[in-house]
């Protein structure tokens, strides 16, 4: 993916984990939530301190307060007659796992052409804050709780907030409501590693997206542990009118994960751009919907690396081991570098595949390279290690797109490349997890929402969940709940109060998606909405499936010749009939 500025770059991975915090090495395990009686707060708050308790905050519309108190002492308190229940004040954790296939997954851009884009709703994105000088965020309406939440150390709230809302500039990315929405951030983590927040900070942060009136609050946390507490305050924001959307979990089991399994919460599991389920996401009986989590390119604030050619800057992350340094030089095709080649000053251009990057960038080094560019072999960005080695040339990772194209057509241009790391920046990252998924959703229902301001949530929600694509088996499961997210549909089922298009209207929306080469084919994707329930699909007016199961994808693998190029054009039809869909053209 090109950009128009300056090169922006794939931070390295992220891992977000439930140890260390800037102030502490684990969880308080003697912090709790009390409920008091009515009008019985100050003499609640009275006993805690004779206790020895360290009162945090006090969550005044549930009648709750956050406090540490020794152990010895909660009998006592459980039996104080002004107390209603004492709780775990359980951990919340981000719940992202590492690192915009997906805009055009969930049908915003046909969204955006019918006229509904979000404008008008604010989204409340409770996160690690928000990096608000970021180049794509430049003109969206933005206000935030605590002092920094315009700050993000860690960057897993803006990249959430990026696929929320990023604007259609020219550069970077495109969210799904691109600079319509509005946002209220609410900073409850921070760090390095994002660390971890507890539930009664989390029930403060939505009183404070109510407060600030958020119609759509967007969770990409978690943890293990119910609370009455939460639960209640979410249910309590539900007959509000506000829809909360949360992220199902990333442990690949069927534990269940809170916020996102309480009913009133929507609960998101996530896909990759196969529309398959993530082995990561939590499988259970709470997940109502799945939105796109798997390599998901978004905002963030670092940047580790960077790539202009022909004044075209390239998203690249440097590689951990690589040296920090600059380089300039011809480009050339190193191929799969598994050998030495005469590349003396060059920046070298290699296929990730058959021997370990390490490997690759030492036979760079070895061939008087000045820098080492690996990109994919498989659709999208990656990040990459060279274990124990440190390099002593810039060693870079690259999407299969860019590297394709480069290869293709830039061979010999001079190539400028860095693996300078910058922070607090304008950079760009491919992350996984629920965590990624869940802000797709959250921006869908914004412009499904901004379609009909006077729906209620419950209305916008049951639009979601009536449309979406069916995955797996038949009917809501626990992998993919209802199925995939498809706003555009969802908008028409609002404004029409129906279940969305008839299956039987031909295929509608037809957009096709070049994902490179795998396996010596060239990969093109396919995504519609509507049809019957099995279709034919055509490559330039030949069929080359029939009546296979209407999924709303398709993937086509074409033998074409290396470094050429032509385009192909694509049509979906309901199966036997000439009911098509419009024509989509694709260039390779």
């Amino acid at each position: 993916m090109t950009q128009n500025s300056l090169a922006v770059a794939l931070a390295a991975a992220v891992m977000l984990v439930a140890s260390g915090s800037a102030s502490a090495a684990d969880p308080d395990p003697n912090r709790v939530m009390i409920k008091f009686k009515p009008g019985a707060s100050a003499q609640v708050q009275s006993a805690l301190r004779a206790a020895g308790g360290r009162i945090h905050l006090e969550l005044a519309p549930q009648r709750v307060i956050a406090v540490t108190v020794p152990q010895q002492a909660l009998a006592g308190l459980r039996n104080n007659p002004n107390i209603e229940y004492v709780e775990q004040d359980a951990p919340r954790y981000p719940a992202a796992q590492s690192t915009p296939y997906g805009i055009n997954s969930v049908q915003a851009p046909q969204t955006w052409a019918a006229g509904a884009d979000g404008s008008g709703i604010k989204v409340c994105v409770i996160d690690s804050g928000i990096n608000a000088n970021h180049e794509d965020f430049a003109g969206i309406p933005m206000t935030g709780y605590p002092s920094g939440w315009n700050n993000d150390s860690c960057g897993h709230g803006t990249h959430v907030a990026g696929t929320i809302a990023a604007v259609d500039n020219n550069v970077g990315v495109v969210g799904v409501s691109p600079g319509a929405v509005s946002l209220h951030i609410v900073k409850v983590f921070d760090g390095a590693a994002c660390g971890w927040s507890y539930a009664s900070t989390l029930v403060d942060a939505a009183n404070r997206c109510a407060s600030a009136g958020a119609r759509v609050i967007n969770m990409s946390l978690g943890g293990d542990f119910a609370s009455n507490t939460e639960e209640t305050a979410f249910a309590n924001l539900d007959s509000q009118g506000i829809l909360s959307v949360a992220a199902a979990g990333n442990d690949g089991n069927t534990r269940h994960s809170y916020p996102a399994s309480y009913d009133s919460v929507m609960s998101v599991a996530a896909v990759d751009i196969n529309n398959v389920h993530a082995d990561f996401s939590q499988s259970t009986s709470q997940v109502e919907i799945a939105a796109p989590g798997v390599a998901v390119l978004s905002t963030y604030p670092y940047r580790t690396g960077s790539m202009t050619v022909a004044g075209t800057g390239y998203i690249v992350s440097a590689m951990e081991g690589s040296v920090q340094s600059t380089a300039n030089g011809a480009m050339v095709d190193g191929g799969l570098c598994t050998s030495a080649g005469s590349w003396s000053g060059k920046v070298v251009m290699c296929e990730r595949g058959d021997i370990s990057f390490a490997d690759k960038v030492s036979a760079v080094q070895a061939g008087g390279g000045v820098a080492a560019v690996v990109y994919n072999n498989e659709p999208g960005g990656f990040s990459g290690t060279l274990g124990t080695m440190t390099s002593t040339v810039p060693a870079l990772s690259m999407s299969q797109e860019d590297g394709q194209a480069l290869v293709a057509a830039s061979l010999g241009q001079t190539a400028a490349v860095s693996s300078v790391s910058e922070a607090n920046t304008s950079g760009y990252a491919y992350l996984d997890g629920t965590s990624m998924a869940t802000p797709h959703v959250a921006g869908s229902a914004a412009i499904i929402w901004s379609a009909n301001p006077s729906a209620s949530n419950q209305q916008v929600r049951d639009a979601m969940t009536s449309t979406a694509l069916d995955l797996g088996p038949a009917g809501r499961d626990n992998d993919y709940g209802y199925g995939l997210v498809q706003t555009f549909a969802a908008t028409e089922a609002l404004l029409g109060g129906g279940p969305g298009p008839d299956p039987t209207d031909p295929p509608a929306s037809l957009s096709a998606y070049n994902y490179g080469i795998s396996k010596g084919k060239l990969q093109i994707g396919l995504q519609w909405s509507a049809g019957d329930v099995t279709v034919d699909v055509y490559r330039d007016g030949s069929r080359i499936a029939s009546a296979i199961d209407n999924g709303g994808s398709y993937t086509d693998a074409v033998k074409v010749r290396r470094n050429s190029s032509g385009s192909f054009s694509y049509r979906v039809c309901n199966a036997g009939t000439s009911e098509c869909s419009a024509d989509a053209s694709v260039d390779y």
